[in-house]
């Protein structure tokens, strides 16, 4: 199971359910009545009508209808409307009225239609001319884009605001919630029709941008970072960063578009008419300028694909220059309500556009007919534009992602000065609400109790004990495990850390016990990007040979419910120093001293010369390495805690290189040896076909050793499914001292299910996975040629456990589905070869929690 997603995911999606539903009380003052034209006399839908400086509002229905209620007394109510101009209208406050308002039209207000697009009885992209049009839009994209500028650079201020959905307003007068009022009544009822948005979390960035195209190069400069601060609760920065990660920008020029963790194909992508229905309906001006309005649908309404419109230049630029892209309520994504983004565009001077206002809203919730949830509205202004204006080269290149301290402790006044967009009343608010809500005794319980429900660790300050799901294990070597750990926090030291757990095993009657010291070199935590520290730790535990789970501890109660036979184990023991540096390219290199010594448990057993007279029986194998780790991973990005980072899945590679020297004579080591090993990952995003991540790994050793430091494959006998083990190989089933192993896991998001009808009410996805690994073992590690070698070990009967790869690779594939009830994936895996093996599973169904939108 893959805890830390679900550890991340789950957190982020339960805070949909923190706060009830809308219970509106009756209020004293109630106002109802219709906005119209002032001179046509029709009824103005969406118009914003609230009590004149208050942010308690609404918006008019489709008829132009509107009502309003308030217990506060307000003298006034006014109306917006794009297009035309304010009205505001005297009230009396405490009393029930109706209240008609008439608008005038500004002389920006839109044209009326001149061209309309015939309809069609069935839809086809021949002879279409909306089809045409847009297709003209396709072949003018590299004209059109940002990054066909030599030079570009703008200012951008970048909010975003999170909000509980339509919280009771009975809530606040209820005993549990009184001293919170102050934050319960801070709504806001203007942004979203129908919606009572309780904002708790803000977020406010200032940023300069320098393009240039050849070489490409592109710096962010922060010159101001404003945020909700929710103390020890939650790291700030790292929940900015994964709210970030599904608020992405949008550039409706590329050919898909990154939203809530998936790829959307974009309605200008080159193979957009394959995909979409366009229809024109009008012409219209703007600005004294002439635009085609273009809609346009999926043409099944479960893909990932938007619906919406888009306005289209009739200068022979065929540019965007304005965006309206939505979901509709078929697509299969989970837990998200609505979506909408709309994009404005400004004319250059050359006549080309450039992206003004980027403004992306998400409701999110468990249940799409419930009232409540989460709201998110992430809205990115540009002002200062300015094209082809060359650089010194330094500006392009000198210190890109570094965030000075003063930057982030920027004054009032200069958000003040600085804000390229407004803070609404209930905006404004947040930062002092929250605050105010941190220093509040009931909050911190309430906070340390979520912390240890799905972080696992119980906080006491400058320490945490944890994790609670390895408190109890068992296994067929220590019978009941009952382990107690812990680890010390920031609020202790951002340089010191210390880390420990003690174990007991009531079979064995053996204590097992960790225990590390780190000191973190650039007064960071040693958790957040850039890592630079040096760790030394001493460890003894139990552990089954060839087993390093990826996502979780093995002594995680979870993985105590194995299949087939499980008793070979060893115990450990192991002391290591390391030294983490990592640089703002995402380059890293780590360097490894460590003395191990292992011990066989349970029935495994060393021994050399098994067919001689004197067999040679080992009970421990000692060996020093030094080690040296490369990674380069470009672009990567982090789910940071205060105690954690998670890595947020991009679509750059990750190169991975290491190397092993043992050493000989060095602390008891009694082999020579060198084990080089190279991998690439690459997570590929693929639009409406889902995506898939994809490993290739390489290594050899050199030298002569025992199995034990052979390369002991990575086996599950779990039932869980493990995407980094072999689900059907049995523990110590196979060693190598060379291999190549690939391996694929594709999410194919429901494409083929959603094209069949009732099933695809499911929202059920397909899953494939294959994994194919190819090794062998020289002659000079092989132990039925060099009998000095340990033997491979055996059944009591004699017949063999560990096999050396052969001239066959080992082959094993897997179909499943996922987001069964939204959160588990169920996989049939089958072995495809070595199947006249003892003890083995030819066939196989597997199971794991994953949280995805």
């Amino acid at each position: 199971m893959d805890i830390t997603r679900y550890t991340k995911n789950f957190l982020l999606i339960t805070l949909l359910y923190l706060l009830p539903a809308t219970l509106f009380a009756q209020s004293q003052t109630v106002i109802t009545g219709i906005v119209t034209d002032a001179k046509t006399r029709q009824p103005l839908p969406f118009v914003t009508v609230s009590f004149n400086n208050s942010n308690i509002g609404t918006n008019t229905n489709d008829q132009g209808r509107y009502s309003l209620k308030t217990s506060q007394r307000f003298m006034q109510i006014k109306a917006t409307y794009v297009g035309y101009k304010p009205v505001v209208v005297n009230i009396v406050a405490g009393k029930e009225q109706a209240v008609s308002i008439k608008m005038e039209s500004t002389s920006e207000d839109l044209a009326q239609v001149d061209i309309k697009g015939a309809k069609r009885a069935r839809y086809t992209n021949k002879d279409n001319p909306a089809v045409e049009l847009i297709r003209q839009v396709i072949d003018h994209k590299e004209q059109n884009k940002p990054e066909a500028y030599d030079f570009v650079e703008y200012k951008a201020y970048d909010k975003l605001q999170i909000s509980f959905v339509n919280v009771s307003e009975k809530l606040g007068d209820k005993k549990l919630f009184r001293k919170y009022k102050f934050l319960l009544d801070n709504k806001d009822t203007t942004l979203v029709p129908g919606k009572s948005l309780l904002p708790v979390y803000l977020n406010e960035k200032l940023l300069q941008t320098y393009y240039r195209k050849n070489p490409e190069k592109k710096r962010e400069i922060q010159l101001g970072e404003k945020n909700v601060n929710f103390g020890g609760f939650l790291d700030n920065e790292g929940l900015n960063q994964y709210i970030k990660h599904i608020y992405t920008d949008v550039n409706i020029y590329d050919n898909n578009i990154m939203l809530i963790t998936n790829q959307f194909l974009s309605p200008i992508s080159d193979v957009a008419p394959s995909f979409y229905k366009f229809f024109i309906q009008d012409t219209v001006v703007v600005n004294n300028q002439k635009l085609i309005e273009l809609t346009f649908t999926p043409r099944n309404t479960t893909d990932m694909l938007f619906e919406g419109k888009i306005y289209i230049t009739q200068d022979g630029n065929f540019a965007v220059q304005k965006a309206e892209l939505v979901i509709n309520k078929n697509i299969n994504l989970n837990f998200v309500k609505s979506l909408k983004v709309i994009l404005d565009f400004e004319q250059n001077p050359d006549k080309r556009y450039h992206l003004s206002k980027s403004e992306t809203m998400a409701d999110f919730g468990f249940n799409k007919n419930r009232k409540g949830g989460i709201f998110g509205d992430r809205m990115v202004t540009f002002k200062n534009y300015l094209v082809n204006q060359p650089r010194p080269d330094t500006t392009y290149t000198n210190g890109n992602g570094e965030v000075l301290e003063e930057v982030q402790n920027r004054s009032e006044d200069f958000w003040a000065k600085n804000r390229l967009d407004t803070l609404t009343t209930a905006e404004s608010k947040v930062y002092k609400n929250i605050d105010s809500l941190n220093n509040m005794p009931s909050f911190k319980r309430a906070a340390d109790i979520a912390t240890l429900l799905f972080a696992g660790y119980k906080s006491f300050g400058p320490v945490e004990v944890g994790p609670s799901n390895a408190f109890y294990s068992f296994n067929p070597v220590e019978g009941f495990r009952l382990r107690l750990g812990g680890r010390t926090t920031t609020e202790l030291s951002k340089r010191y850390y210390f880390e420990t757990f003690g174990a007991y095993g009531f079979r064995d009657e053996k204590f097992k016990y960790f225990l590390s010291a780190t000191y973190s070199l650039n007064d960071k935590s040693i958790y957040r990007f850039p890592q630079n520290y040096i760790r030394a730790s001493i460890q003894r535990d139990t552990k089954v040979p060839g087993q390093n789970l990826m996502f979780i501890q093995e002594d995680n109660f979870f993985l105590s419910f194995k299949r087939g036979v499980n008793d070979k184990y060893l115990y450990n023991d192991n002391y290591k120093f390391n030294y983490v540096h990592e640089y703002r390219n995402h380059f890293s290199y780590a360097l490894g001293f460590n003395n191990w010594t292992q011990s066989p448990a349970g029935s495994l057993y060393f021994v050399g010369n098994a067919n001689s007279t004197t067999p040679n029986v080992v009970n421990n194998l000692t060996t020093t390495e030094a080690t040296l780790n490369l990674r380069y991973a470009p672009g990567e990005q982090f789910f940071q805690g205060k105690l954690y980072r998670i890595p947020i899945p991009t679509g750059n590679p990750i190169f991975t290189f290491n190397y092993v020297k043992g050493m000989k004579g060095v602390f008891n080591s009694s082999y020579n040896y060198n084990v080089l090993d190279f991998r690439v990952d690459k997570h590929f995003y693929q639009s409406i076909f889902g995506y898939s991540d994809v490993s290739l790994q390489a290594n050899r050793l050199f030298g002569k050793v025992p199995f034990p430091l052979l390369t002991i494959h990575q086996a599950n006998q779990s039932y869980a499914y493990d995407i980094e083990s072999y689900n059907l190989m049995n523990f110590m089933e196979f060693v190598s001292d060379r291999y190549v192993a690939f391996k694929i896991d594709q999410h194919w998001q429901g494409l083929f299910l959603n094209k069949i009808p009732l099933i695809k009410l499911l929202k059920l996805r397909e899953t494939t996975t294959f994994k194919i690994l190819k090794g062998s073992v020289s002659e000079n590690n092989n132990p039925n040629i060099d009998r000095s070698l340990y033997q491979y070990p055996v059944k009591p009967d004699g017949s063999p456990i560990t096999y050396a790869l052969g001239n066959a690779p080992y082959i094993e594939g897997s179909i499943g589905l996922e987001n069964i009830f939204k959160v588990i994936r169920v996989d049939v895996v089958k072995r495809f070869s070595y199947l006249d093996h003892p003890d083995i599973a030819p066939i196989g169904i597997r199971a794991r929690v994953k949280f995805d939108f």
